[in-house]
């Protein structure tokens, strides 16, 4: 797996903290050179000094939720090492409320973020893609991109967003030689739960159970970057849990998962 991303340009967002800083440091000891993105620059500079190869690792300041300086960033990203072989769309916000007492703010805010986003970014990125003839978006999704469960209405609405966005890319640009990774990761330790918009669009503020109790971020890579050689269609990325069965009753017994579903509260 080291030689495969030897010298590979990859441009990751959301690096600044979770899956995309663990993304940041796996891809680096394998001799990656990185283009890190995300809002909060200081941060985005701690991921970069202890990156193993700090030298090259490039930071792009960039806003998600600002749709209409994202086209701008493509350019000034390949620029950064003249090239880019793989695109990692990585940054979003969660939520947790009721469908009844969710304000539309919070609806329309997360879509820009972890959806719009991704489509613009990938809309300016994809002729160069094309001209080059190589190329590979990853797209961390989530297994709310595939179920539906109580208080993730807005997340899950962008995340199966995404899948179906996503997977009507990789059908056209096949013949192009780009590749389209979707990862759909269970309950990873990391700190999105405390941002996680709530009914009115405020943070939540406090950890998750369940996410204090998942995979921890630097495994969740290995994993991640196993499926990016893969050239993967689709990955689960997280432990052999109940995400998992979830994931496959959907699939294969959707009467039994539709009948447990209203249970799964998040903790």
């Amino acid at each position: 797996m080291n030689n495969h991303f030897k010298n590979k340009i990859i441009w990751i967002t959301g690096a600044s903290s979770g899956i995309g800083e663990a993304l940041a440091y796996a891809m680096s000891a394998r001799g990656a050179k990185l283009i890190l993105s995300g809002r909060r620059l200081p941060e985005l500079e701690r991921v970069k000094q202890d990156c193993t190869i700090p030298e090259q690792v490039h930071l792009l300041p960039l806003d998600l939720s600002d749709p209409h300086s994202l086209e701008n960033k493509v350019t000034e990203a390949i620029k950064c090492f003249g090239q880019i072989d793989i695109m990692v769309h990585n940054g979003g916000i969660t939520q947790r409320s009721l469908v009844v007492k969710t304000e539309m703010e919070v609806h329309r805010r997360v879509m820009e973020v972890d959806y719009f986003s991704y489509v613009v970014l990938t809309r300016a990125l994809l002729p160069y893609f094309m001209a080059r003839k190589d190329g590979h978006f990853v797209i961390t999704s989530s297994v709310m991109g595939k179920i539906g469960t109580p208080m993730r209405s807005a997340y899950a609405a962008a995340k199966h967003a995404l899948h179906g966005f996503f997977d009507c890319l990789r059908a056209e640009v096949k013949a192009d030689n780009i590749k389209v990774t979707i990862l759909t990761p269970g309950y990873i330790r990391t700190n999105i739960s405390l941002f996680a918009l709530t009914s009115d669009a405020y943070g939540l503020g406090k950890p998750s159970e369940n996410i204090e109790n998942g995979l921890p971020a630097d495994r969740a890579a290995k994993q991640i970057l196993k499926a990016i050689k893969r050239g993967s269609f689709e990955s689960y990325i997280g432990k052999f849990s109940g995400e998992r069965i979830a994931l496959w009753l959907t699939r294969f017994a959707p009467g039994v998962f539709t009948r447990i579903a209203p249970k799964l509260i998040p903790k």
